[in-house]
Parts: C-alpha cells; structure tokens; sequence
C-alpha cells in the first residue's frame, strides 16, 4: 500500500518535506516513519488495544494515527515543536471525522521529551531518532524510574536505531534487546532500516 492509500484511509496528512526546523540542535528534523515500515513492525510485533504508547518526537501524528486505527491502542505523542503539534491536533480533528467509531484515546502533548512525566500505565515508547544522546538517556531514565516506582514491563521500540542509543541501552541501562524486525528490501541496501525491541521491568 502506497502513501496515498494511508493518508486517505486516516483521513490525515503527514507526508512531504519538512519546512520548519527546531531552534535546538538536541532536537533533529521531523521524518515521519514510511508506511511500510509500520506495515513490517505491526506484522511482527504485537500492538494491543491495552497498551498504552508514547511516541517521542511524534511531529504530525501518523504513527499514532497509524497504531490506533488498526490496533486500538491508546498513544500519546510527544512533540517540542509547536508547528507540528497544531498539525497533529488537526490530523486528530480530520482522523476522527471519518473514524467516529474509534474510541478518543489519543493525545498530544507540546513539550520536550525529557519533561513528560511517564505514566504508569505507559508501557512503550517509539524513537525514530527525534533527539541526541543527551535527551535520550534523559527519557530512557525517566522511563526506568518510573518502573521502579510502579512494577511493569516497558518495550522501547526504536526504528533506523543510532549507535549512541544502541550503545547506551546495551550498557547503561537494564534494557535488553529481545527482538530485531528488518524491513524488507530496504534493509538490503541499509541496515540500519530495522526495528529493534528492548524490554525491561518486571517480568512474569
């Protein structure tokens, strides 16, 4: 299925260049995660309607719009820029006029990632490279103290994964890498065109 398909299926528009681009040199452009990509992870890995998943760095929504049109999840993205937030609150208005029997559970948030406080019902969270290393290991230890403090599994989901972020969860963290999900053809003519699954809390 083509870009097209999505975008008319979701009601919503996420594609094209980006335009606008941040003050901050800790935050990288906005890319929205290729359709599919989504198709590859979400034939592979299991999204459901009890999970509860941040998207950080999440600029228009699709991958929000994307996970509970098909899953029923609640998501949350997390998004600094304020451009792309009010387009993601507008894609939430289109997505939902043509998806009125989808339950209302998804939010958006304008902040930077490091200051959302995670919920203890959260238990994924989505990185497609929104941030450095910096932030990064600052939303990785918010994530980890908060199973500390209410017991639970968490999957950190990272797509086109950095060496830092990779590094750091190998050997800073209690993360463990659990699966590798490679996305057809692409992955041929680049490597780093794959999922990576970490997982870490408390497991039964």
């Amino acid at each position: 299925m083509d870009e097209q398909y999505y975008e008319k299926l979701l009601n919503i528009k996420t594609s094209g260049e980006q335009k606008i681009f941040n003050d901050s040199s800790h935050y990288y452009r906005y890319e929205p995660t290729s359709y599919y990509s989504l198709e590859t992870l979400s034939k592979h890995y299991k999204f459901t309607a009890e999970d509860s998943i941040v998207d950080f760095g999440c600029g228009k929504g699709r991958f929000n719009f994307y996970i509970n049109h098909f899953f029923g999840s609640s998501v949350k993205g997390i998004e600094m820029n304020n451009f792309f937030y009010k387009e993601a609150i507008e894609n939430k208005k289109s997505y939902f006029q043509t998806n009125k029997s989808k339950k209302d559970n998804i939010n958006f948030l304008n902040c930077f990632a490091e200051r959302y406080n995670i919920d203890p019902s959260d238990n994924k969270f989505y990185f497609f490279n929104p941030f450095s290393m910096q932030i990064f290991a600052k939303v990785i230890k918010n994530i980890l103290v908060s199973t500390e403090v209410y017991e639970r599994t968490v999957d950190v989901i990272l797509y086109y994964p950095s060496s830092d972020y990779i590094y750091f969860l190998n050997t800073n963290s209690t993360f463990l890498l659990i699966d590798e999900i490679k996305v057809p053809n692409m992955y041929d003519n680049d490597p780093r065109h794959c999922f990576l699954i970490y997982r870490a809390g408390y497991y039964q």
